[in-house]
């Protein structure tokens, strides 16, 4: 049961490595599978379905997958954001531009304070 938990929480992505779209590659890294094996699986499946079948799927598996995020997503806030990312570059963008936003008014307010001819700064240092 733990390692089906494991191979859940690391998420299905395409590989940036991969030959072609990075399919089976990312298939291979999150169901701890050689690469090769799936590639001959998909090439026996060729010859026995023929050419449109496998094809389809595989572009299909490669709309459906998330690119390898560049570095390791290290918590659920990051992971959440590249989801947004992925699926909305604009929402993601919006968000960042908030949450700027945001920080930028809150500095702009300390600022202020500090900065007006009331703010006592020898009382504030003695105390």
């Amino acid at each position: 049961m733990k390692r089906f938990d494991e191979l859940f929480e690391r998420g299905l992505y395409r590989s940036r490595d991969g030959a072609i779209l990075g399919v089976f590659r990312g298939l291979g890294e999150y169901f701890d599978l050689k690469v090769f094996w799936l590639r001959v699986f998909a090439v026996v499946m060729l010859f026995v379905s023929g050419i449109w079948p496998i094809l389809i799927l595989y572009f299909l598996a490669a709309a459906l997958m998330k690119p390898e995020p560049v570095i390791p997503l290290a918590s659920e806030e990051e992971e959440e954001f590249y989801d947004s990312y992925i699926s909305s570059k604009r929402g993601a963008v919006n968000r960042l531009l908030r949450q700027f936003k945001s920080i930028d008014r809150r500095i702009q307010r300390m600022e202020h304070i500090v900065t007006d001819r009331r703010f006592d700064w020898e009382d504030r240092l003695r105390s």
